[in-house]
């Protein structure tokens, strides 16, 4: 069980809870400062003015609300702001949302009675999870809209998953023994003001970027394989003196994979031997394609962009991201911005462009292996049938390069696209639910890409019949995926095939031990 309240969320907790189905409980000490922070609220606010309490909301927040009114506004709030469309959040992304809020209430920086708190638990550890709707929100004043369709289940009207569908929420909980929030002081507000959807998307998009990541360094150590390519370019020696993190990280996961090989050339063998003198031509590459040389200067910055995003996100899924912000340490209720995503936002933004160079690299290699002037290697299309009369992988790289192209065109940023509403009140907005659901699709599609180019690199290795001379892990790996996909000569529907990958790939994170610390 993951204790929530005390210690920082993190994306291992994120993966745990959400793909784990591992349960959570709620640390008493979190519980009582909470509570403590209600009480506090509830006797501060009385003789005073506080925005969204005793005020009317955005803009209106000149109207004075009149006391027999004001916990009728937080109702007014949630319903009126439950106005989201389009197709729902996938469920995993809406309990991502749900565990997302929850951590951060028990920051006790929101005022909200700790039934609240309850409540969620209760639905994260049940698996019932929130219907929120993909557009509407806008990520300045927190993600109001998804927030509200929370909002509005925790209340519980609307529609809720429950048994994996859609059913009135009024019916679940009275069929699991819930008991709605009710309105003390704040709590509509509280609901739905803050970055927990994007943040929660995110934490989600940063587990499968991380598995990406993974499965491009392994695919294209098994692409150095198939073409024997010389150990130089992933060397200590060569990356050391370029300081990046990633990089250096990088060619250290490529020497663990690679460690055993009888593929990957020793240029000191080769080239370095002094029996070169008469000869004219080489007949095998002295330095290779770039797709397949600088694979530790290419998927370095990705790796590095992803330790940075997940940076973020574990400091903004651990903050307080209300508005106003009730302090009762300090005795005081502050007015400002903590809504507003353009952390998360700007990262998601980064990480989207990042994964889409991941794809467009892994197509390029998907190319390399396809096109048989570049390689010389192998049949064009790694066709295994008959030339001619056989089409082998023609179709699969269509939807590859289609795949990667409409990556590269969601790569447009969401975090400057920003649009005056609200009575231009909200005058700069984040977009950091838009930005983080592009991310999400550009994770979705890149699956697919590693899926078609990890089935060219099985049809390449039994062509060659390399099997028995790769490296130990990659052997291993190239066993697994042929279970799946067996080798294939004849034409036949692919497209199953393709999901079957992808839906291994998104379910096997590699695991690698590196044998050396990369520097």
């Amino acid at each position: 069980m993951i204790s929530v309240g005390l210690q920082k969320l993190t994306p291992d907790d994120f993966y745990r809870i959400l793909f784990l189905d591992e349960k959570i409980g709620l640390a008493p000490e979190a519980v009582a400062k909470v509570e403590a922070n209600y009480l506090f609220l509830k006797k501060f606010a009385k003789g005073k003015v506080i925005y969204g309490i005793n005020t009317g909301l955005g803009p209106m927040a000149q109207y004075k609300i009149e006391g027999k009114s004001e916990l009728q506004l937080q109702y007014n709030l949630i319903r009126s702001h439950s106005s989201g469309c389009g197709s729902p959040l996938p469920e995993i992304y809406a309990k991502a949302t749900m565990l997302a809020r929850l951590n951060t209430f028990m920051q006790a920086k929101s005022g909200i009675h700790p039934e609240v708190i309850e409540l969620i638990k209760e639905l994260i550890n049940r698996n019932i999870n929130p219907h929120i709707p993909e557009h509407g929100g806008v990520g300045a004043s927190g993600d109001l809209v998804q927030l509200a369709h929370l909002a509005l289940n925790l209340i519980g009207e609307g529609e809720i998953w429950y048994e994996g569908k859609l059913q009135p929420t009024a019916e679940v909980f009275q069929k699991e023994g819930l008991n709605p929030v009710k309105m003390h002081i704040r709590e509509g507000l509280s609901l739905i003001n803050g970055t927990s959807a994007m943040t929660g998307i995110g934490m989600i998009n940063l587990v499968h970027a991380k598995n990406l990541l993974d499965w491009a360094v392994l695919a294209s150590s098994m692409i150095n394989e198939i073409v024997e390519s010389y150990d130089d370019h992933f060397s200590n020696g060569l990356n050391r003196v370029k300081a990046h993190y990633g990089q250096n990280q990088v060619a250290g996961m490529m020497r663990s994979i690679l460690s055993d090989s009888k593929l990957i050339l020793h240029r000191a063998d080769h080239l370095y031997n002094g029996n070169s003198d008469e000869v004219e031509v080489f007949t095998h590459k002295v330095q290779e394609y770039y797709s397949i040389r600088c694979v530790p200067q290419v998927l370095g910055p990705i790796l590095d962009t992803i330790l940075n995003a997940e940076k973020v996100l574990i400091d903004e899924v651990n903050s307080s991201n209300d508005n106003p912000i009730i302090d009762s340490e300090a005795k005081n209720v502050f007015h400002g911005g903590n809504f507003h995503g353009d952390y998360v936002s700007l990262e998601m933004d980064k990480l989207k462009i990042a994964i889409t160079k991941l794809s467009m690299l892994a197509e390029r290699q998907l190319n390399y292996l396809m096109n048989d002037k570049l390689n010389q290697k192998l049949p064009p299309f790694i066709n295994l049938g008959k030339l001619g009369f056989n089409l082998g992988m023609q179709g699969m790289q269509f939807t590859a390069v289609s795949t990667v192209a409409e990556n590269q065109t969601l790569c447009f940023p969401m975090s400057i696209h920003s649009i005056t509403n609200n009575n231009d009140n909200q005058d700069i907005v984040s977009m950091g639910t838009n930005a983080a659901m592009m991310t999400k699709r550009v994770i979705d599609h890149t699956y697919i890409v590693i899926s078609i180019h990890m089935i060219a690199i099985l049809q390449a290795i039994d062509f060659m019949e390399f099997r028995p001379r790769l490296s130990s892990y990659s052997r291993k790996k190239f066993d697994d995926l042929r279970k799946i996909v067996p080798k294939f000569t004849a034409d036949t529907t692919k497209y199953k095939e393709i999901q079957l990958i992808a839906n291994h790939i998104l379910e096997n994170k590699p695991k690698f031990v590196l044998t050396e610390k990369a520097e």
